[in-house]
């Protein structure tokens, strides 16, 4: 097992922490999280990408290490506004998101065309009315009152079985997971442990992405996909514990520009798991939109 290179480092932009590889290639890519995730989620496919983009991972707002928004919003769309106030630092890029940081970036696309030059998700958490047992205990611990007594309770189970129980959900393999990065994640547990405002960001994104899962109209996530213009790329690990094959087969369909790429042996953090494969699929997109190419549908 190779060992893993260091988390980039990070600086604050506007209201939020993002970590960039060193500026190198004139295309940008922004990175978004999944929900308890952080930039760091994002560390080896960036490695991976950094001779074809300049890659910057967004902590968002609440989590990692950007502070709690002021008016203690974590909806996605407020996260969306959070990504596109960095977009507009960093200029158009090519966008990239991961479960709950799919759908943001969903969100992100549809809204605001301009900013975004390709869309690839990994996993993406869109609406799904028959959601498997992790989202259905993420719905849970998002209801009144019962969100905040779990989040109480699930601080007293040390952080290493925390983590350990977390990535035997999110990784179809937990032996590709190097001990250096599991050090990493129980040490950055045990310091969000401390933060006064990290429960109510784990208990407020969650709330915010059930929310979607029940919202009607034209900011329905579904509606707001059918009308994204950027190039696609849907990529789901057949072993993906948390997002139904489904939904990522549905999400195929809907999109107007989109290639589905299945993983065999990879779960709901792919870009984790398997990031070397998921850097040539991405490669392959980037060039499809550098040369004008839409992706087809496979």
């Amino acid at each position: 097992m190779e060992q893993p290179i260091p988390h980039w480092p990070g600086r604050m932009v506007g209201p939020v922490h993002v970590r960039s590889t060193p500026e190198g290639p004139a295309d940008q890519a922004v990175f978004v999280h999944g929900l308890a995730g952080a930039a760091t989620n994002w560390t080896d496919l960036m490695d991976e990408l950094k001779d074809e983009v300049t890659g910057h991972a967004v902590d968002l707002p609440g989590n990692g290490r950007s502070p709690a928004p002021q008016d203690g919003d974590y909806s996605v769309a407020a996260h969306a506004r959070a990504v596109i106030g960095l977009l507009e630092e960093t200029g158009p890029a090519h966008l990239f998101g991961n479960s709950l940081g799919g759908a943001v970036s969903v969100a992100v696309a549809a809204t605001r065309p301009d900013l975004v030059r390709s869309l690839t998700l990994i996993s993406p958490a869109l609406p799904d009315l028959l959601p498997r047992y992790g989202p259905a205990r993420v719905a849970a611990a998002a209801a009144p009152r019962l969100g905040e007594w779990v989040s109480a309770k699930l601080r007293l189970i040390p952080a290493e079985q925390r983590v350990n129980a977390s990535y035997s959900m999110i990784f179809a393999d937990t032996t590709r997971v190097h001990p250096d990065r599991l050090r990493e994640a129980v040490e950055e547990l045990r310091r969000r442990d401390g933060l006064p405002y990290a429960g109510a960001a784990m208990i407020g994104s969650a709330r915010g992405i059930v929310t979607e899962y029940f919202r009607r109209g034209e900011r329905n996530l579904w509606r707001l996909a059918a009308k994204v213009e950027a190039p696609t790329l849907i990529i789901h690990g057949r072993h993906d514990r948390l997002v139904r094959p489904a939904m990522a087969a549905k999400a195929g369909r809907t999109f107007r520009q989109v290639r589905l790429v299945w993983l065999p042996n990879a779960g709901h953090v792919a870009m984790m798991e398997q990031p070397r494969v998921v850097a040539a699929e991405a490669r392959r997109l980037i060039s499809e939109t550098r040369l004008g190419n839409a992706p087809l549908a496979s």
